[in-house]
């Protein structure tokens, strides 16, 4: 039976990948005696790269029917500023920047890149918020800002200048990776794992630091196709469903995740500021669940490639054997005008 509510499969997609970014700064100080800061940011990357390439690989060798739209030459401008802004100036400014600050402005700072993302959206792509969302995603940031707070404000200096700058070069990407989720998440994920993997190790290796052991080299390129190069797939695969906006805020979810999970795994009890966090949190997860966007609108004529089954935006006949459910081929919607809730998907990106 499909699913038709339209939470799904947009915010179990964006929660997951939260989720396991989220795990990832904890399990990263098991690593971090035995790496420098940044070598370490680039062999999780490549490690995303490099599982998700294994497995685009196997599926070719096994013969798996393509479910997702490939990558075409015309993507390729969005893909170029994806990974520069991504995976080449974000990296960069980050370590830059946390070598000039000390890590509790950097650690407030980073909240920024969940409100660069939403208002990237909403101003420039002129993505659809509403009051419910904003004030939902505000409840999200101020749980994130209380979390990552230690008792002082923001020192504004060179360091902060670039964390900064990190965080809008960060919500630039997601909002043009936005422009590509229709195409396979794990292509793009396994590219932006590359280049971000391999632009952080040669930095690392050009200051200084030294190459681990190869058995410290593999467990965090495990740790980082798990904690990376999945939770980008299942970050591309929420855009795709939700839009912008709402993705960047329930993915700014990740902190406190990150804090819940550090607590199980070192048997720490909670603190009032993570209650605290997580109330807030929790509000701003509760209005963005009960949501509920609808109006009469219409679908203009479109043509597109992308995973689909066949519902009520998919009524088409194909002229050879699909294969089954999902599947991504060509194919052409015809304008429709109805009603039901929505959000900014690949079908409404529609103006109010």
């Amino acid at each position: 039976m499909k699913v038709s509510s339209h939470l799904w499969p947009g915010v179990p997609l964006a929660l997951g990948s939260a989720a396991l970014f989220g795990a990832l700064a904890p399990l990263c100080k098991l690593l971090l005696d035995r790496f420098e800061p940044q070598m370490l940011a680039g062999a999780l990357y490549l490690g995303a790269g490099i599982g998700l390439g294994l497995i685009t690989l196997a599926r070719r060798v096994a013969g798996a029917p393509a479910a997702e739209a490939p990558l075409r030459r015309g993507d390729a401008p969005w893909l170029a500023a994806i990974v520069l802004f991504g995976g080449v100036l974000g990296p960069l400014a980050l370590m830059l920047g946390l070598n000039a600050t000390d890590a509790a402005n950097a650690a407030l700072l980073l909240n920024l890149e969940g409100l660069a993302t939403m208002a990237i959206a909403w101003l420039v792509f002129r993505e659809n918020v509403d009051r419910r969302l904003l004030l939902g995603a505000a409840a999200i940031l101020l749980g994130a800002v209380a979390l990552s707070w230690r008792g002082r404000g923001v020192s504004l200096d060179a360091g902060a200048v670039l964390v900064a700058g990190a965080c809008l070069c960060w919500g630039v990407d997601n909002n043009l990776t936005r422009k590509l989720s229709s195409a396979d998440p794990a292509t793009l994920a396994m590219i932006k794992g590359f280049f971000a993997g391999g632009v952080n190790l040669a930095a690392a290796l050009l200051l200084g630091a030294r190459l681990p052991g190869a058995a410290d080299l593999a467990a965090a390129a495990v740790l980082g196709f798990v904690c990376v190069g999945a939770s980008l797939v299942l970050f591309i695969r929420a855009l795709r469903h939700l839009g912008t906006a709402r993705t960047g805020a329930y993915f700014s979810l990740a902190p406190f995740i990150g804090a819940a999970t550090a607590l199980a795994a070192f048997n720490e009890a909670p603190s009032l500021q993570l209650l605290v966090a997580g109330g807030l949190m929790g509000v701003g997860v509760w209005l963005h669940l009960s949501e509920r966007h609808e109006h009469v609108h219409q679908h203009a004529p479109l043509e597109h490639e992308h995973s689909h089954v066949h519902d009520a935006h998919h009524q088409h006949a194909h002229e050879h054997e699909n294969g089954g459910e999902p599947h991504s081929h060509w194919h052409s919607h015809a304008s429709l005008v109805h009603s039901h809730p929505h959000y900014p998907d690949l079908h409404h990106r529609h103006r109010h």
